[in-house]
């Protein structure tokens, strides 16, 4: 993409929105790790959901390094954990977009806010059936 064309797609954009797409380069991996870290802080503080994940897939993690495992299995329930965290992250964003919406009890929000439970749930059933014959193995 040439840089009329940068310009011309920013150029749309005003006030923080401006602000955040005018990065390049190295200042613009800073930003991207400062939002990364704010959404973190954000979804751990104001989600009881993303804080019960994070701490049971700190607790697997610290038991995994003590388990008698080979290391592709314990690459796989390292990948299963990190993939449990990105989905409730995921389910955590729908949320909150949806609220900002709209308060309201509305069809379509619930659907939205169920697949994303659901979503959850399946990223939860794996990384138990992981688990499970993980310990199964042994």
């Amino acid at each position: 993409m040439n840089q009329s064309s940068k310009s011309s797609n920013n150029s749309n954009l005003t006030g923080y929105a401006a602000q955040a797409k005018g990065k390049t380069g190295v200042m613009r991996i800073i930003k991207a790790a400062g939002y990364s870290r704010d959404g973190f802080l954000a979804a751990y503080h104001n989600e009881a959901a993303f804080r019960q994940v994070t701490w049971l897939n700190a607790a697997l993690l610290v038991v995994l390094v003590f388990m008698p495992f080979d290391l592709v299995v314990k690459m796989v329930l390292v990948l299963a954990s990190f993939f449990s965290v990105v989905v409730e992250l995921f389910n955590t964003a729908i949320e909150a977009a949806i609220d900002h919406t709209s308060t309201e009890r509305h069809p379509l929000a619930k659907i939205a806010k169920d697949v994303g439970s659901a979503a959850q749930l399946m990223a939860l059933l794996l990384l138990a059936l992981l688990w499970a014959m993980a310990v199964w193995q042994r």
